[in-house]
């Protein structure tokens, strides 16, 4: 692994652990790195800030994770990981979601659940004629609606075990994305 990685993974590591104590509006720079024993010049190198760093951690940690999950048969296999990152770094997301980090929670999952999405959408619409902005428009909705469950789901403590969820979303919206496609488009 090049020296660069070895160091953004050691100050990722050195946030994380100051947060699951700390609230992330109360920490320094200079507290990360005394954590991980490296100068602030080294932090600034790499990252503009410690919200830069809290998006690179959720974009290396968890996006790229879910990459093979794209797919109409596989998409409930991604947000499962959603949800289980999720819950094996509670304190991190939970952190995040309390601070003025919200945003780069917010844009995680967005990110990360529009591009499962669309993958699905396009995936069913194949062989169907429907406009890009249709189908971006449906991955949308459900991107949104899916935000909003784990939001949701982090505000109550996280209670309710992440397969359970799955099991209920697969169930609300099997066949949905096939209808909502049909409606928007016309079979070739």
């Amino acid at each position: 692994m090049p020296r660069s990685s070895l160091t953004k993974k050691a100050l990722a590591t050195s946030l994380k652990r100051l947060m699951e104590k700390i609230p992330l509006n109360k920490i320094t720079v200079q507290e990360i790195v005394n954590d991980c024993e490296l100068n602030r010049q080294t932090f600034y190198y790499h990252f503009q800030d410690i919200f830069d760093l809290l998006g690179w951690i959720y974009k290396t940690e968890a996006v790229e994770s879910i990459a093979d999950y794209k797919t109409y048969t596989t998409w409930e296999d991604g947000f499962l990981k959603i949800f289980l990152y999720i819950e094996r770094n509670k304190a991190f997301c939970l952190n995040t979601l309390n601070s003025l980090g919200r945003d780069h929670l917010d844009s995680f999952l967005q990110a990360i659940s529009y591009e499962l999405l669309i993958g699905v959408v396009n995936e069913v619409s194949q062989d169907m004629c429907v406009k890009v902005e249709d189908k971006e428009f449906i991955a949308n909705f459900y991107t949104l609606a899916f935000i909003g469950l784990v939001i949701q789901w982090m505000k109550t403590k996280m209670t309710e075990k992440p397969e359970v969820i799955i099991k209920k979303l697969s169930e609300l919206v099997e066949g949905n994305f096939a209808s909502a496609l049909r409606r928007y488009g016309k079979e070739l």
